[in-house]
């Protein structure tokens, strides 16, 4: 009993490409893609020249593309290697294109449209240049950590790295269509943490949802009730004001960074990719040197599944991307072609419920579900090492519990081992758990 016959994963649809290729006649292909802040990132592969392997070679520098552009970020690509993919590319990623769902919202996120740059010789083809946060895991000094959630927001004051202020307050930022509820949320969290530390601050570090560029708020469903106007001018830039009005330098990552942050101090190493499988597929990025790289990680758009009749997202339209894997929709789609009967659910998560709980009671159908799902965790950990230096990865979310999450867990270490990966799928320590993002927050 083993649901969705057809996934065939990237990483072994792109391994079998790179065997054909080293068999054949092959030429280089580069891609780089450039941000905002002057950071770029490449990925350097050999195709077939054969003419006739030429929807092989489209398919696989696409979808490296598309990954690329989830993984990274950027509003410039530059490519090397061949014209007639460059050109191919450029027309899906446009705004009449395939991918116009992908370059509307780059557009949104970058200010800017996604450019494609063809470079015809490799010796001018742009080096990697890297920026990164780095924090201080030994925080000294008066600092303060704002986790913004959608349900509620977190504070933490720490001296030299210990707490002696934690406060939570629930809130609701997605029914408020005024910035003004916003800001005195804030506002009023990191007053209370102040007086706690007897109004000296020397940093401010935040943690927030959504997409984040040089410390401005550029797309986050938190505030997606305002305006587009009012967005503009008041919720991108009202972190950083944070800086006047407190005095001190402000630090602003995305929560899932600050997630993986927390498990680089965990493990005591970088090249940490976290995974946090709830309602979408939400990650974080932590380099060898403990930096937060400023990608975006958004994972749940990266393709992990190269069978052209994979479920398609509903709001991107592409198919076989990772929300629809590694989320609470991904043990859904498994559980619907199982039959299992979800007529007493009204929301997603009552489903993933309902089949947690049939796990629970060793139903097969619902260990069969998530033994799929460890497949999928499995080989897309595999797929994401080609993007990302990886030593370990963690495990986090509401699909992650329970005995569907040691069922997932299980399954991945194996296929980690069939192909003598290294990498460790490791789970937050109760620390981590207690302690949580507005203290690593601090840490900024």
């Amino acid at each position: 009993m083993i649901p969705d016959k057809g996934y065939m994963p990237m990483y072994l649809w792109y391994k079998g490409f790179r065997e054909g290729v080293l068999a054949s006649s092959a030429k280089p292909f580069f891609l780089a893609l450039e941000r905002e802040d002057g950071g770029i990132k490449s990925f350097r592969l050999r195709i077939y020249s054969d003419p006739l392997m030429g929807d092989d070679n489209f398919f696989i520098c696409e979808r490296i593309a598309k990954f690329m552009l989830w993984a990274y970020g950027g509003f410039r690509f530059y490519v090397f290697g061949d014209r007639y993919i460059y050109e191919k590319l450029k027309g899906a990623y446009s705004e009449t294109g395939e991918r116009a769902f992908d370059y509307n919202f780059m557009r949104k996120v970058f200010k800017r449209p996604l450019e494609f740059v063809y470079v015809e010789n490799s010796q001018d083809f742009p080096a990697d240049v890297g920026h990164a946060i780095r924090p201080k895991a030994q925080a000294e000094g008066y600092r303060i950590g704002f986790d913004a959630g959608g349900s509620d927001r977190k504070v933490t004051a720490c001296i030299d790295g210990k707490a002696v202020f934690e406060d939570e307050t629930v809130w609701n930022p997605k029914l408020n269509s005024d910035p003004s509820y916003h800001e005195q949320g804030i506002w009023e969290s990191i007053d209370k943490a102040l007086a706690a530390l007897g109004g000296r601050v020397d940093s401010i570090g935040v943690s927030t949802a959504g997409i984040v560029i040089n410390n401005e708020v550029r797309v986050a469903s938190l505030f997606r009730l305002v305006p587009e106007g009012l967005f503009e001018q008041r919720i991108v830039p009202i972190y950083k004001n944070l800086a006047e009005r407190y005095g001190c330098p402000v630090t602003v990552a995305n929560d899932g960074d600050v997630a993986a942050l927390a498990g680089a101090y965990q493990t005591g190493r970088g090249e940490l990719l976290g995974t946090a499988m709830g309602t979408s597929l939400a990650g974080g990025y932590i380099d060898k040197d403990m930096g937060i790289s400023g990608y975006l990680n958004e994972l749940a758009f990266v393709p992990v599944d190269a069978n052209p009749d994979a479920a398609a997202d509903e709001w991107s339209g592409d198919r076989g991307v990772g929300c629809m894997y590694h989320s609470q929709d991904g043990v859904i789609k498994l559980a619907n072609e199982l039959g299992i009967d979800f007529s007493s659910c009204n929301t997603p998560a009552e489903k993933l419920k309902v089949v947690q709980k049939l796990a629970e009671s060793g139903d097969e159908r619902a260990e069969s579900i998530f033994l799929r799902m460890g497949d999928y965790y499995g080989y897309s950990i595999l797929w994401f090492a080609e993007f990302y230096s990886i030593k370990n990865v963690i495990f986090l979310g509401r699909v992650a519990s329970g005995r569907g999450g040691e069922l997932i867990l299980g399954r991945a270490n194996e296929i980690l081992k069939q192909y003598e990966s290294e990498i460790k799928i490791i789970l937050p320590d109760e620390m981590s758990r207690r302690l949580g993002q507005s203290y690593t927050a601090a840490c900024l």
